[in-house]
């Protein structure tokens, strides 16, 4: 389960509260007007923010002393990260090993994850051989690879047409249930929320709300998302 304890974010003269908690599984979108704090709550999950008060906890542990290498955590940005002088095999393999010491069995699971994605057989290629959608997925099997039970999604499909987009958030919503992952995932579209999350969690007005219902949540928003979403 994951858990935010009276958590207390601040930068500056800005701050983000939040008190409640997911059960693991979970697939809660993150939606509300631009600079509310989204993609600062899950810097704050990975363990790029510390909080000014309170605990993010998972399954009980305490991560806010950990270190991001640490935590149960991998997070997928919207530039994808992947490096242009490495292979995409090798891209994927830094999710398995960062040295790449990889051994036959690790070299497997990178096949697989390749496969699993639709990418089989484009190990070889370097990223800029790929389309973006094929990069999104290249960077979505590294993180499958990673095998974190906890997966942030800050946006990284926003660069997509709504088709490829959609195709996107349908391999994660099969990969999430694969692996039983809980994931978290920023996005400005409601129809984006409607179609991969069954929790939405409003961030507005320096609060993140519990999560709702997303249909319900639409259906009858509250002022500051009926504001956002106009």
């Amino acid at each position: 389960m994951l858990q935010f304890d009276t958590l207390t974010l601040a930068q500056g003269a800005f701050r983000l509260t939040a008190d409640w908690q997911a059960q693991k599984g979970a697939r809660i979108a993150l939606i509300g007007p631009s600079g509310a704090g989204k993609s600062t709550l899950l810097a704050a999950i990975g363990g790029f923010l510390r909080p000014t008060q309170g605990r993010i906890l998972w399954d009980g542990q305490d991560l806010t002393p950990q270190d991001p290498g640490a935590r149960p955590v991998t997070t997928l940005f919207q530039d994808q990260n992947l490096f242009p002088h490495l292979t995409i095999a090798q891209n994927l393999g830094l999710g398995v090993s960062p040295s790449l010491r990889l051994t036959p069995a690790d070299h497997a699971r990178i096949e697989a994850a390749l496969e699993q994605t639709g990418l089989s057989g484009f190990g070889p290629r370097k990223p800029a051989a790929l389309s973006g959608g094929q990069q999104s997925r290249a960077a979505l099997a590294r993180a499958l690879l990673r095998d974190k039970p906890l997966l942030l999604l800050d946006e990284p499909f926003a660069a997509l047409g709504p088709a490829l987009k959609g195709e996107m958030l349908g391999l994660v919503t099969a990969l999430a249930d694969r692996t039983g992952a809980t994931v978290l995932m920023v996005t400005h579209d409601p129809q984006d929320a409607l179609r991969f999350a069954p929790l939405t969690c409003l961030v507005a007005n320096g609060v993140a709300h519990p999560p709702q219902p997303t249909a319900a949540l639409l259906d009858n928003p509250p002022p500051a998302l009926a504001a956002y979403l106009g």
